[in-house]
């Protein structure tokens, strides 16, 4: 099972480049910007990786980023992301950026925008790693400070694919951005949300109805709600469920205990992603084998999930054909 992961062609849909920040880079970056941590090593660091709840991770999340100030830094780590991916044998990723993160900080929307494209450019040119950007709204910062945000992303259109709703949740419901989302479904962005991780099971709703997403990102506790769990079911609306992410931030108190399969059994378009790999302590193939393990998946349900993703993704029906060729083509090499 181990080996048939390893090889599985793979699409990830809910990855924060931020949240890739190793410490190793973090400390790097630290040194070449003259920047000063609250941490002496990169031990230290690690050893503050113990959350226990989305907010106490947001707290050291948004430290981190302080390192993240040139072009070249925002390049260095997406590219730093780019090489899991081809370790991780992932064939297409879909990426969420934070730029009210770094532009409250003084940072420039072109700085970040820049060195995270010319990298993801690489990484189709040189890895044969396909991509798409989703600028992502803080939720905990106002609904004008995201109309602002999407109004200075509008020249860099073109390198921008979807639009989405991060941070902290509980207390920040997807109607408090309702019309930030018409305008950018205007401007002919499809979008996606965070909803149903730690909030209840009517921000779920209120993404699907009043955002108008494509895609959930966790909606775990969508299986709280019977109704919901039917309408996902028969909608196909992607869940994007981050299952190392759901137990080092306490959604779940053990990966046994996730219900991820469970909602697989009930018919719902499941897929897995990492979420914040460097703090959450997985990328997507450690996702895999980890759940694989906790939830005794078999190889139906590792096509289905692979499947579900190439399904979910932003891309042309011929780009989505190929993947799922390669799919096919592991699971017969599985069967020989």
């Amino acid at each position: 099972m181990q080996d048939a992961i390893a090889t599985l062609p793979k699409v990830e849909l809910h990855l924060h480049i931020e949240g890739s920040l190793e410490p190793e880079l973090m400390f790097a970056l630290a040194e070449r910007n003259n920047v000063e941590l609250p941490y002496a090593s990169v031990e230290e660091v690690r050893a503050a990786y113990q959350f226990h709840d989305l907010q106490s991770f947001l707290d050291i999340y948004y430290a981190g980023a302080c390192v993240l100030l040139t072009e070249q830094d925002f390049y260095d780590l997406t590219w730093a992301y780019l090489e899991r991916c081809r370790d991780d044998h992932v064939r297409h990723t879909e990426i969420f950026f934070d730029p009210q993160t770094h532009t409250e900080r003084g940072v420039p929307f072109a700085t970040v925008i820049d060195g995270i494209h010319r990298a993801l450019a690489d990484g189709e040119r040189e890895l044969g790693i396909t991509s798409r950007l989703i600028l992502c709204f803080l939720r905990h910062l106002s609904a004008e400070a995201a109309m602002e945000t999407l109004e200075t992303a509008l020249p860099w259109r073109e390198h921008i694919h979807a639009v989405g709703l991060d941070s902290a949740e509980l207390g920040n419901p997807p109607e408090k951005f309702q019309a930030v989302f018409e305008r950018a479904r205007a401007e002919g962005f499809p979008a996606v949300a965070h909803a149903g991780e730690e909030g209840p099971p009517d921000y779920i709703w209120q993404a699907l109805d009043l955002l108008k997403v494509a895609r959930i990102d966790h909606g775990v506790q969508a299986e709280q709600d019977p109704d919901l769990m039917q309408r996902l079911a028969r909608e196909q609306i992607p869940l994007t469920v981050c299952p190392l992410s759901n137990i080092k931030l306490c959604v779940f108190e053990r990966l046994e205990q996730h219900n991820l399969k469970r909602l697989m059994d009930a018919g719902l378009c499941v897929t897995i992603s990492s979420d914040d790999p460097a703090y959450f302590g997985g990328y997507v193939g450690e996702n895999f084998r980890a759940t694989a393990a906790a939830l005794q998946l078999d190889l139906d349900d590792l096509e289905k999930l692979a499947r579900n993703a190439v399904d979910a993704a932003f891309l042309e029906a011929s780009a989505k054909q190929r993947l799922h060729d390669e799919i096919g083509d592991w699971r017969a090499r599985q069967a020989a």
